[in-house]
């Protein structure tokens, strides 16, 4: 099992800091880097762009500092008996800086892990080691899967700027035509990219995070049923309640109630 010891989520160091611990933190450290910063690993020194992550041993020399302002980073100690043999089946190396195929993602998951880390429940312990297995087993695969294939590394930058902003902005909604377009490609193509690269559909994910949000909005808010579907970029609300009932089992008004 995955033990995890302290987590931090979406960090920020308005001036900055230093972190430089030289015989290590006594335990497995993931820093997911969200401003520019200056590492030191083997002895030299090098710079690791926003959105790169980093594993760090349990005895590494731990250290980075600011390059701008302010400093931003996600990040949370764990410790798993037989790391070693863990991450060479995931083929993802220790002490080694690696990009962010997918930044939203992880955010998500560490934020995930901070929540649950301030619960009581049964399962705890359980849901923290399958958040954090189930965050390396996604870089995994997003990395070979990414890396090894050149027609979708040569899209991925430009169509995760596009997927962020369209899952950023819940109220509106976007086309496959019109986004296609943006990408320059036929519908057709700019569909099997986007499936290639997210391993989900497009129209899904669209909607799957606008009813993600209405949920949301039904459990922590006092907005009409009426409101939350015009939020959520609904035309009507008869088309939000059919589409909600359809992909979460509940109606609105049953789920705002359960609990």
């Amino acid at each position: 099992m995955i033990t995890l010891k302290r987590c931090g989520a979406n960090v920020i160091h308005p001036e900055g800091m230093t972190i430089d611990r030289p015989e290590g933190s006594g335990d497995y450290v993931f820093v997911f880097f969200r401003s520019k910063m200056e590492l030191r690993l083997q002895s030299r020194s090098m710079y690791a762009e926003p959105n790169t992550y980093i594993i760090y041993n349990r005895d590494s020399h731990y250290y980075y500092k600011d390059v701008e302002l302010p400093l931003v980073h996600d990040w949370f100690h764990f410790e798993l008996e037989g790391a070693d043999a863990w991450f060479n089946r995931l083929k993802l190396p220790l002490d080694t800086l690696m990009k962010a195929h997918d930044p939203l993602y992880i955010t998500r998951k560490v934020n995930e892990l901070h929540w649950e880390n301030l619960q009581n429940g049964t399962f705890r312990q359980e849901i923290i080691d399958s958040i954090m297995r189930c965050l390396f087993m996604k870089l995994s695969d997003m990395r070979h899967h990414v890396e090894a294939s050149h027609r979708v590394s040569r899209y991925y930058d430009s169509f995760l700027i596009l997927r962020n902003e369209v899952l950023s902005s819940p109220s509106i909604w976007y086309s496959v035509e019109a986004l296609a377009e943006r990408m320059n490609m036929s519908p057709s193509y700019f569909q099997q990219i986007y499936k290639q690269i997210f391993s989900i559909p497009v129209v899904s994910d669209i909607i799957q995070n606008r009813l993600g949000h209405a949920s949301y909005l039904l459990k922590s808010t006092t907005y009409s049923v009426s409101q939350i579907s015009a939020i959520c970029g609904y035309e009507n609300d008869v088309h939000f309640m059919r589409q909600f009932k359809k992909f979460i089992g509940q109606t609105p008004s049953e789920y705002r109630g359960k609990g």
